[in-house]
């Protein structure tokens, strides 16, 4: 009999050896939050907390055997993923959610960081493989609302629905969640899309200082909340108030951005 407390949870993305964001930051966050993080690297970033100098890539088969391996040993209550940089971690991923359909999973997507600029990356390939093989199966999407206004104008998100976030939606996923959506001038919002044309907004404010991984918390805290069987309409309810304390405090360790401060309980 698995024991279910602290809730398990399934980090899948990138290293970042700045602690600025994804892995080991998510990590640090989740556990604050209540719950114990595993991981799987999809990538590794060569960076500070200025620039990401380079990313690996990690195969496909060493994605796969670490993943599987963690959840045919544990319980996971919940999987957050991204950013995605290749097809393969595409792939592993839709073929993990697809092996595992009653595992929540929660998608975060991210615009291409300069990096993946180069002959060994294809990021617009790995963007429509998102848009194809995971929105079908994720339960939450969570966007800053100007990286889908900036895939739009770039081409890369087809115009599908009266909205971006509705284009997501016409690719399948079941709720998506945007921060920063201008419902009106000077005022904005994370907005909640949800099926039967379901909508839900909550004030969003924008952040004082420039602050890397700025929705890093709050996805945290959505896989967090769904581990522990709430509803996406009752998870993003809860999350919102859980990552709020945390994105007030940062803290700048060296030239670059500022970053959360995990380490303030």
């Amino acid at each position: 009999m698995f024991e279910t407390s602290p809730p398990l949870v399934l980090l899948y993305g990138p290293f970042d050896p700045s602690g600025s964001g994804c892995l080991p930051a998510d990590a640090i966050t989740c556990s604050t939050l209540g719950a114990h993080a595993l991981s799987t690297i999809t990538a590794l970033h060569v960076q500070d907390t200025a620039n990401i100098e380079e990313i690996h890539a990690i195969t496909a088969e060493l994605i796969d055997d670490q993943a599987r391996c963690l959840l045919e040993d544990m319980h996971v209550q919940a999987i957050k993923a991204g950013p995605l940089y290749t097809t393969d971690s595409v792939r592993v991923l839709a073929q993990i959610a697809a092996d595992y359909p009653n595992v929540p999973l929660l998608l975060q997507l991210h615009t291409a960081p300069q990096a993946l600029q180069s002959d060994d990356f294809d990021p617009d390939e790995a963007i429509n493989a998102t848009f194809e093989l995971l929105l079908p199966q994720a339960d939450l999407i969570l966007v800053d609302n100007s990286v889908l206004t900036q895939w739009v104008a770039d081409g890369l998100l087809p115009r599908r629905g009266p909205t971006p976030a509705k284009t997501l939606m016409q690719f399948g996923a079941k709720w998506v969640l945007t921060t920063g959506t201008e419902l009106r001038p000077g005022q904005r919002a994370y907005v909640l899309h949800g099926p039967e044309q379901t909508l839900i907004n909550w004030p969003w404010t924008p952040p004082t200082s420039r602050v890397s991984h700025q929705n890093g918390p709050l996805a945290c805290a959505l896989t967090v909340e769904l581990a522990r069987g709430r509803t996406v309409p009752d998870a993003t309810e809860s999350a919102l108030k859980l990552a709020l304390p945390l994105t007030g405090r940062a803290f700048r360790p060296g030239m670059g951005a500022q970053i959360f401060n995990r380490s303030t309980p």
